[in-house]
């Protein structure tokens, strides 16, 4: 009661406009002078017709509607009114003698928002009045900061991609070349320290291009522009070209990734791009997670109508209360070797694998390790 005391404290009345309707001119004029007195702007009709045709013309806030009227009663004008999209936000305040629960059913079946019966005292009108227009007030409230979040939201997502188009080709230029300085010197050429800081270089480039890499995707995929371009195609023929980016990183950190897709020939229909970005995620995830010399099992087995890929690691698992958010909570982490993670990753990962009829699954013991899994729809056969 307080919020809407403090909401009307607040009005202008001078910016809302009421619509009175009535046949009786006495009761018209008795109507615009209360509300005047109170400081509305007022417009008039005195039957159905012209009423439908100053509400369109007029665009009041609120219309105070007799029911009782020759040609077009109150009841059938607002059925007129809420059928327009033009007019039937509109509230409607029934000004009638009629008062039996039927009437009143009737009234707001045909989209009454209140009703003031005949005859009326000047407190109770403004009390209606001021009602109504206090939820017209707050639904305005809403509309201007719904479009205000609107913008906001679009001017972060073309900041993001901006930030993430522009920086991703010369992020991978570097980690490109660090690459390739680590692959062909050694500690005993260039000394340990030396080696030490470059090879720390190395992993945090290629962490900030794969952030860069999500950020892009994540970015398209929220404001609709990533399309999933649906195919058919054999996880024999993905899987094993995923995994072998990651063998350089994961002999940094002395860890063996173990590749077993079974015997089966798993084809999937889904979007190629985005389940290898999962499958990336899952398994960057586990080395940053894994401690030095343990291993990786990365898996895919028939799960029903499912391709189901899985990437387990031995490392310091997740504790149950975390389990949860854990694929919307957006929190920073870091790994075994103080490396840092978004938490972006995994949103994209639930995100793209929705968007390709499947979805993801995690199951982890604290202290011993985590198992991340995606579904993916395998290609049906005909006949």
């Amino acid at each position: 009661m307080e919020c809407g005391d403090a909401l009307e404290s607040k009005i202008n009345r001078s910016d809302y406009k009421v619509l009175i309707v009535d046949d009786v001119v006495s009761n018209v004029l008795l109507l615009k002078i209360l509300l005047t007195n109170e400081k509305f702007q007022i417009c008039t009709a005195t039957n159905g017709r012209d009423c439908v045709e100053k509400a369109k013309s007029e665009h009041p806030d609120l219309i105070l509607l007799d029911v009782m009227m020759p040609d077009i009663n109150g009841f059938d004008t607002a059925v007129i009114l809420k059928k327009d999209p033009e007019t039937r936000d509109i509230p409607i305040i029934f000004l009638t003698a009629l008062n039996t629960p039927s009437d009143l059913v009737h009234g707001f079946q045909v989209g009454a928002s209140d009703f003031l019966t005949k005859p009326f005292n000047k407190e109770e009108l403004i009390m209606r009045v001021m009602q109504q227009i206090s939820l017209v007030a707050a639904r305005r409230i809403i509309v201007r900061q719904n479009e205000e979040l609107k913008r906001t939201i679009s001017n972060r997502d073309k900041m993001y991609s901006v930030i993430a188009h522009d920086l991703r080709s010369p992020m991978a230029s570097i980690r490109m070349v660090l690459n390739l300085f680590v692959n062909t010197v050694s500690p005993e050429l260039i000394g340990p320290e030396l080696f030490s800081l470059i090879d720390k270089a190395n992993k945090e480039s290629e962490e900030t291009h794969n952030l860069l890499d999500n950020l892009l995707k994540w970015t398209k995929s929220q404001t609709g522009r990533l399309n999933v371009v649906y195919q058919d195609f054999d996880l024999n023929d993905v899987i094993p070209g995923v995994v072998d980016i990651f063998v350089m990183i994961a002999d940094t950190k002395h860890i063996r990734l173990n590749c077993d897709l079974g015997d089966d020939n798993l084809v999937v229909h889904a979007d190629n791009d985005m389940l290898k970005t999962v499958i990336r995620n899952f398994i960057s995830n586990a080395i940053k997670f894994s401690n030095e010399g343990s291993s990786i099992d990365i898996t895919a087995r028939r799960a029903g109508d499912y391709a189901k890929i899985s990437v387990r690691d031995h490392g310091v698992g997740i504790s149950e209360n975390r389990i949860e958010g854990l694929f919307h909570s957006g929190e920073t982490t870091y790994g075994t070797s103080n490396e840092e993670g978004s938490g972006l990753g995994l949103q994209l990962c639930q995100d793209f694998a929705r968007k390709n009829g499947g979805d993801v699954e995690v199951e982890s013991v604290l202290g011993e390790g985590s198992t991340f899994s995606v579904l993916v729809p395998l290609t049906k056969k005909e006949g």
